[in-house]
């Protein structure tokens, strides 16, 4: 019933002649763990079966995953043009590009056709987008990207780590190319650090046998295991994330110590309605700016005695962070500000303990400060 972990490194041949064959491409078979292992290509299938792509890439992080495709995608000289919100290392990992090769991007809402259309130049070789942006929430209606980048013959990278398979799906959406970092919901556990990428088999083929054995940041079997154990549960704890999430949400509302709440699945969230026609729910995540200072928020989060301050999302527990001193401590200030990330913004990723428990740590630690 349980995937068997193939901890191996390298893999014998019965003959020379059959080495050869699988060296040359000649002969299905493994040859050594980096090149591909069963293990991990048991999950590989999984998500490109649960994602409704074709094939499946297993990585070491979210950033190897991340770095794999736009390197794949891209070359001296080139544009990407991404969501106006990112994970604050890719936007550490375009800027690296920005000065070391030459490859520019630029952001844009995207809230219309014409947005994108602007947003693309005879140098874009791709559109890179987060859906809910990280950690502001924000939507982009991933169909109407898609249409126009096809007029272009763009292809539409979406990191849908906020969201897994279960709530979100964007190959479905007409995008070409969709990544995780499995590191989050897809563990579920906080135990794992992982990226999975999954697209059409031709990229994906080239993808493995180029960045991914070349650069050979790739997944360790037990790794593998551990995400495919994850995989068996994740519908009822997205279920459970989502449920909380959205109770919680409500609740901080109406506390007068919240100036601003942000959360897909609220009716009062600006881009509702594209949550509704392309998520199954809310999600697990919420961000929301406290009446007060960075000083004062940093005080709240220090009076919580449940929920634990860390920079990840997706574990059991609920974890809580300041992404302008945290995640996004890269982006400069400026930039930052316009992405809507404030000195008083603070991400919660709502775990699964008791509903009650969790608020009741919030009001706490909100009447403390």
């Amino acid at each position: 019933m349980a995937t068997p972990i193939f901890q191996t490194s390298t893999f014998s041949f019965g003959t020379a002649a059959e080495g050869a064959r699988r060296f040359a491409g000649e002969e299905e078979g493994y040859i050594y763990t980096r090149l591909g292992n069963p293990t991990v290509r048991a999950l590989e299938d999984r998500i490109a079966v649960l994602e409704g792509g074709e094939r499946g890439l297993a990585f070491a992080s979210g950033m190897a995953a991340v770095s794999a495709v736009l390197i794949a995608l891209t070359k001296t000289g080139d544009h990407v043009l991404c969501s106006n919100g990112l994970y604050g290392c890719t936007y550490g990992l375009l800027q690296m590009f920005e000065e070391k090769y030459k490859i520019t991007h630029d952001f844009s809402f995207m809230a219309t056709e014409e947005d994108v259309r602007n947003g693309i130049t005879e140098k874009t070789r791709c559109i890179f987008i987060e859906t809910p942006i990280n950690p502001t929430m924000k939507m982009i209606d991933l169909s109407m990207v898609a249409r126009v980048a096809k007029e272009y013959g763009i292809p539409v990278v979406v990191d849908n780590t906020f969201c897994t398979p279960y709530l979100q799906r964007p190959l479905d959406l007409g995008c070409d190319i969709v990544l995780h970092s499995a590191t989050k919901y897809i563990g579920g556990h906080g135990d794992v650090i992982a990226g999975l990428v999954v697209g059409e088999k031709a990229f994906m083929d080239d993808l493995a046998m180029s960045q991914q054995k070349d650069i050979g940041g790739i997944l360790s079997p037990f790794d593998a295991w551990l995400l495919l154990r994850g995989l068996k549960t994740l519908h009822v704890r997205m279920d459970r994330h989502s449920s909380n999430a959205d109770e919680i949400a409500r609740k901080l509302k109406e506390h007068p110590k919240i100036k601003h709440i942000y959360y897909p699945g609220m009716k009062e969230h600006e881009h509702h309605s594209i949550v509704r026609k392309q998520m199954r729910t809310g999600g697990g995540v919420l961000a929301f700016e406290l009446e007060g200072s960075k000083e004062e928020a940093q005080q709240f989060m220090d009076r919580l005695r449940l929920i634990q301050i860390a920079v990840s999302l997706g574990d059991a527990e609920t974890l809580i962070q300041h992404p302008a001193t945290m995640t996004h401590a890269v982006v400069p200030e400026e930039k930052r500000r316009e992405m809507g990330i404030g000195d008083s913004l603070i991400r919660l990723s709502v775990g699964l303990e008791a509903l009650d428990d969790i608020w009741g740590d919030l009001v706490y630690a909100l009447n403390e400060v």
